[in-house]
């Protein structure tokens, strides 16, 4: 399979903690809950005092227990999926104050997900605290016919919308939130690589 050596994939240097935020907002998912309480390690409870965590995944009654303990004395408000994660983040970011300070910890497409949201709110993609845990899964935007693909983990993968079988590119755009996806087969239809996990 011939990939094209133009990668533009995001790096996530790690949660750090901004001592002098006004607010902190903090987006997570269960696997990125760990890198919050370990934010909160280092920071002290000042710092979580003034942070809001927004926890996107479903959680059986266990977990939610358990997290919220972990990332006490935060406000933590579960929402039971990315999107409704996201929406949420949207409303918090529709009041915010000045000196907030926004972080992302779990998957690249929550990730993603937060940057965009914060752009959408004129705040810097490189002031967004960004930390990747858990699965490589990617997020994929079919460049024909537009449709985002959620939640991929082979390489190529049939697009949702179209059919098309799709090479995922290492292309990322930060204004959608997504790898690009494009025709693997355009030359000489048919013609398709085996499809392999890589991205679990």
């Amino acid at each position: 399979m011939t990939v094209s050596t133009i990668k533009s994939r995001p790096i996530y240097p790690g949660l750090s903690p901004d001592l002098n935020a006004r607010r902190n907002i903090i987006v997570c998912d269960k696997a990125g809950a760990a890198a919050v309480a370990e934010l909160f390690s280092r920071a002290g409870s000042a710092f979580a005092e003034r942070a809001t965590i927004i926890l996107a995944d479903s959680l059986s009654a266990t977990e939610t227990q358990t997290l919220s303990r972990d990332l006490a004395p935060a406000a933590v408000e579960i929402q039971p999926t990315l999107a409704d994660g996201i929406a949420r983040l949207r409303q918090l970011l529709e009041t915010a104050p000045m000196g907030l300070r926004l972080y992302a910890a779990g998957s690249e497409p929550l990730i993603g997900l937060v940057v965009q949201a914060g752009l959408d709110f004129s705040i810097d993609h490189l002031s967004i605290r960004t930390e990747h845990r858990g699965s490589l899964k990617r997020r994929v935007q079919c460049v024909h016919c537009k449709t985002f693909i959620e939640d991929v983990t082979t390489n190529p993968v049939k697009c949702t919308g179209c059919g098309l079988t799709l090479l995922v590119r290492d292309h990322y755009s930060r204004r959608l939130a997504a790898f690009q996806g494009v025709c693997i087969d355009a030359e000489v239809p048919g013609e398709v690589p085996p499809t392999e996990a890589l991205y679990l």
